[in-house]
């Protein structure tokens, strides 16, 4: 598993650890993983997203809860990754909490972000992440997320 581990994935891959579809899925390739440690993703930013419609039309600027969202979803990758297994109609990742956020730099149309997740543990169901993303290098957000493997039959109970 260890060749596998450090591929990457194009988008028709990512599809199929992510039940999330347009406008929702924000992973556009995974350049490289690490099965239970980390992964770095690319989210191409355009100003054909469908947010920036109405945020903001004199100035199109990501929404700090997109970027968050994106990087949710590269950690709900390294979970499946990880896990070596694919969502189905009996499994989704949620998320389940957020702290210590911070936006650092507005993420506009043409920039690339760059999302690095690492697992800082992993128990009874729950992964807890920190997360980053950068633009040019330059850190645009950052936060430790928190997410859960859960049946899809037990979707109306809470996450955590």
């Amino acid at each position: 598993m260890q060749a596998q581990e450090m591929n990457s994935l194009d988008i028709n891959q990512i599809k199929e650890y992510l039940p999330h579809r347009y406008p929702l899925l924000l992973v556009d390739r995974v350049l490289h993983w690490e099965a239970n440690k980390s992964i770095v993703a690319i989210k191409n930013v355009t100003i054909n997203e469908e947010f920036f419609n109405g945020h903001f039309p004199h100035k199109p600027v990501m929404p700090g809860v997109m970027m968050i969202e994106a990087m949710a979803q590269t950690a709900a990758l390294l979970s499946f990754l990880s896990a070596g297994t694919k969502p189905d109609e009996s499994s989704v990742v949620y998320f389940a909490g957020i702290d210590n956020a911070r936006f650092k730099r507005p993420v506009q149309p043409g920039d690339q972000l760059r999302m690095e997740v690492t697992l800082i543990r992993a128990a009874r169901g729950i992964f807890k992440y920190t997360a980053r993303a950068t633009v040019d290098g330059n850190l645009a957000v950052e936060a430790e997320l928190m997410c859960t493997m859960r049946s899809a039959r037990d979707a109306s109970q809470p996450a955590a």
